[in-house]
């Protein structure tokens, strides 16, 4: 199953007895589903039945959607922009009539009329119930615009976390090479030291006691369990890539694994190379991290 994207746009139409239904839907990334629909008045009841169509293809993201309900040129009696000048009238005459009798200036003009949407529409009311088929059509046609954008991509970022697991695999090797050196490093400077100090007073230095320090430090910068855990979360965040499907969440708990256990590896392991090492680590998983916050 492909890796998708919480981010895409996708239109849909449908058109039946003279009217035609628009819906686009523009998602972005954010933890937990929602959604905002505008839509016509008169639809105002369909938005939990939208919401629910929405929710069968988006789990995760937030969701902008409009609705818009066109009338074509033969259910309004023949005019081009879909008004019955019949209607609009009847209506104005009505409105002069009330304005007179409250004593109000009559200051109607051509452009008042498009404070009117709902009297310019001059069609037959919208009912829900008869307009809902139309506008699952839209929507589902939305929907596998949006899913085939939001796939594509989901494509892209996946390609984009591969270079960057591959990466941060490439950095845990080079501690893990660098790891073993650290006790030895430490007893050769130990020694030197000690022999530096000793050596003013022509005492030789003890051996044992130097064996047993550089036991104690060797035990207390020892990052084999981290690095064995490391290697455990590149594996499940491979095999989460390859499962694909809505995955966001996995990859956002690994990556906080991955920074817990490379953090316990640079407080651990007292060391300037491999400090270094785990710099670079933590910048390449901040990066991978922002990536995966688009995932759905």
């Amino acid at each position: 199953m492909a890796i998708r994207s919480m981010t895409g746009f996708g239109r849909g139409e449908a058109e039946e007895n003279g009217r035609g239904v628009t819906v686009e839907l523009s998602a972005v990334n954010r933890k937990q589903f929602d959604c905002s629909l505008s839509l016509p008045r008169e639809l105002s009841s369909l938005d939990t039945r939208i919401q629910t169509l929405i929710r069968t293809r988006v789990s995760r993201g937030y969701v902008k959607g409009v609705v818009t309900v066109a009338t074509s040129v033969g259910e309004a009696g023949g005019n081009a922009a879909g008004w019955d000048p019949e209607v609009i009238g009847k209506h104005l005459t009505a409105l002069r009539d009330l304005a007179k009798r409250l004593g109000l200036a009559d200051d109607l003009t051509a452009s008042s009329l498009l404070c009117l949407p709902d009297l310019l529409r001059g069609a037959a009311p919208l009912e829900p119930e008869k307009m809902w088929p139309l506008v699952e059509r839209a929507g589902t046609l939305a929907l596998e615009s949006l899913d085939t954008m939001r796939q594509r991509e989901g494509a892209a970022l996946e390609q984009d976390l591969r270079k960057r697991l591959t990466v941060l695999e490439k950095t845990a090797e080079q501690i893990a090479a660098r790891a073993p050196m650290v006790p030895v490093t430490y007893q050769t400077l130990l020694t030197k030291r000690l022999g530096e100090l000793l050596g003013e007073e022509g005492t030789a230095v003890d051996a044992a006691l130097v064996a047993r320090e550089v036991a104690v430090f060797a035990d207390r910068c020892d990052v084999s369990e981290e690095l064995t855990r490391l290697g455990s979360h590149f594996a499940q965040v491979a095999k989460t890539l390859d499962s694909g499907g809505t995955c966001g969440r996995t990859l956002d708990f690994l990556c906080q694994e991955l920074f817990r256990e490379i953090n316990t590896t640079g407080s651990k392991a007292n060391d300037a190379e491999i400090s270094r090492h785990v710099i670079a680590f933590k910048a390449a998983l901040e990066a991978m991290r922002e990536q995966v916050q688009n995932i759905e």
